[in-house]
């Protein structure tokens, strides 16, 4: 979705003949986007790859960008359209969507493919559009952002539409976080390091360790699905509980703590129980610190360019670990498994120590943070 970020202006300050007049600036997005994927679909169902292989990629271009789309203006849909207490609870049941979507779009894929080819398994999964479409149709329009303006690039001209829609989200951010607004970014991109570095190396580790295929694939899909479900909700009560800046602590602890258990995996003899507890674990706190994050992330924005900010935060906050994680496989040659599940760990304390400063200054007064 990253290279898609840069389309986040528009989705926030573009408005959409007719649709916006009728739906209103988020759903009208979230409609076409809607829309454009299931034709997307529709037109690869009856699209012969062998012979139209050009068009065919062309589709999946344009359905990736159509998805991405969608992506952006959820986010800015599910962030307007609650209060900021609730953007733990609204991160989870996002987190639970997201993975069901999965779910149906990689297994369900597939079980379709091999009863109904791929031409209709294409169709199968554009007909699984309607749930969304229908969705969108039914559910109510957030209000906008206090202090938001709305420019047409026609009546307005390029120039203010630029700096309202492009500039106007970075200055505010800086303006509203002072000081601090650099450590947050930073913050922002070392958060999920230690997460995503240990999460490159987990089905080779299986692999290397004697683990069939089967066991790996029963361990963590279906231990992995319910138990980071598990955590997202619990994520989102715990927030409610305890406060998003606490749980920030907690969610950081426990990512760099079960990359700990995997080094202890990492000397002990394969054993399937063992292998199940350690990837619920892992699961679990990740649901919990992801949900946790994406709370955070969320209660960031100003709901005058919530699209632009958010794609800005989420693309920062997977560009660092990514980079990082691609010397993963580096580490495990050079010093084996367990030291590398330690090197992850370690990797999670700044995000540790930084969370901790914040949520002490946060105590101190207001920063743009919530505790």
């Amino acid at each position: 979705r990253s290279s898609a970020d840069i389309w986040a202006p528009f989705v926030d300050y573009l408005r959409l003949p007719f649709l916006t007049r009728v739906l209103g600036r988020r759903r009208a997005w979230m409609l076409l986007a809607q829309l454009g994927i299931a034709a997307g679909l529709v037109a690869m169902a009856l699209t012969e790859p062998q012979s139209q292989l050009v068009l065919f990629a062309l589709l999946a271009v344009f359905i990736a960008f159509c998805s991405a789309t969608q992506d952006i203006v959820v986010d800015a849909y599910r962030i307007e359209a609650m209060d900021r207490e609730y953007q733990a609870a609204m991160a989870a049941t996002y987190i639970f969507g997201y993975r069901v979507a999965l779910l149906v779009a990689g297994a369900g894929a597939f079980y379709a493919a091999e009863f109904q080819g791929w031409s209709g398994s294409y169709l199968i999964m554009a007909a699984c559009m309607a749930v969304g479409i229908v969705t969108t149709l039914i559910i109510v329009e957030p209000r906008r952002g206090e202090g938001e303006q709305a420019v047409s690039v026609l009546s307005e001209g390029v120039g203010r539409w630029f700096v309202t829609a492009v500039v106007h989200p970075f200055t505010d951010f800086f303006q509203r976080n002072g000081q601090l607004a650099l450590l947050i970014l930073l913050f922002i991109g070392i958060y999920r390091i230690s997460d995503i570095t240990m999460g490159v190396m987990a089905n080779p580790f299986y692999l290397d360790m004697g683990y069939t295929k089967i066991q790996i694939a029963e361990v963590s899909k279906i231990f992995g699905f319910f138990m980071t479900i598990a955590g997202a909700g619990l994520g989102g009560v715990l927030v409610l509980r305890y406060g998003m800046m606490r749980m920030l602590i907690v969610g950081a602890v426990l990512v760099a703590v079960t990359n700990l258990l995997f080094a202890g995996l990492a000397n002990a003899a394969p054993d399937v129980t063992l292998l199940a507890l350690v990837i619920s674990a892992d699961n679990l706190s990740g649901g919990i610190a992801t949900t946790v994050f994406i709370a955070y992330l969320s209660s960031l924005t100003h709901t005058a360019y919530t699209a632009t900010q958010y794609a800005l935060f989420s693309s920062l906050m997977t560009l660092p670990a990514k980079f990082i994680s691609g010397f993963s496989g580096i580490v495990v040659d050079g010093h084996g498994y367990f030291s590398f599940f330690v090197y992850a760990a370690a990797l999670g304390v700044p995000a540790i120590a930084i969370a901790v400063w914040l949520a002490w200054r946060s105590r101190r007064g207001p920063t743009g943070l919530t505790g």
